[in-house]
């Protein structure tokens, strides 16, 4: 029933879907879901090599490689989903949206430390995002595509750039960002920042010309 439901939020979300039937026999995002519940079952089982080859089965056909020990939450929406990477301690909470080419990964080769991201619920990461290392991405928050997440993200906040840089904490959303879809964010901010210093240099030369 978990999973009905889940194909059907779905196909509320997404404007391309026409239906319930269509998500349960087109979208990748949504069999990857099916894989890593059979491949998480396994390994929490002690059958740990069976639940590593249904994922690897699952990144072979979806383009999608979650580690079965992963933990996700209900109503993840994987758009398209090629190129996605969810490593082996990462948690994402309810109702969130991933675009194609996000990874989540990891950093340090400690067996028994958490090494990947915690996302939080209805978090919308953009198209080629990478979140790196165990950093915290609040509730209601939005990465933005291409954006290298490497410290912890605030609730209701929105984070850009390379390095991502925050942009937005607290601002009005009438839904949350995993619900509303809207990838386009508010320009790069190093875009602001090398603005400023062509104003600078503008200004220092007008004040040497006056001379």
């Amino acid at each position: 029933m978990k999973l009905l439901n889940c194909a059907r939020e779905i196909a509320k979300r997404d404007p391309a879907a026409r239906n319930t039937f269509e998500v349960f026999m087109l979208y990748p995002g949504f069999h990857a879901m099916i894989y890593h519940k059979l491949a998480s079952f396994l390994y929490r089982h002690k059958l740990k090599f069976l639940g590593r080859w249904v994922s690897q089965v699952c990144a072979r056909r979806t383009n999608i490689e979650i580690h079965p020990a992963a933990k996700i939450g209900e109503g993840l929406f994987i758009d398209h989903g090629h190129g996605i990477v969810i490593g082996e301690t990462a948690e994402i909470g309810d109702n969130c949206t991933i675009y194609h080419q996000v990874t989540l990964g990891g950093t340090g080769h400690a067996r028994k430390e958490k090494r990947h991201p915690t996302i939080g619920n209805n978090v919308l990461i953009g198209a080629g995002a990478k979140i790196l290392g165990p950093v915290i991405i609040g509730d209601n928050a939005m990465i933005g595509a291409g954006s290298v997440v490497l410290t912890d993200v605030p609730a209701n906040s929105t984070y850009t750039g390379l390095k991502a840089k925050l942009v937005k904490q607290d601002g009005k959303r009438v839904e949350a960002p995993s619900v509303e879809l809207q990838q386009k964010t508010e320009k790069d901010p190093y875009e602001d920042e090398l603005a400023k210093i062509k104003d600078n240099i503008a200004e220092i030369l007008e004040r040497i010309n006056n001379k």
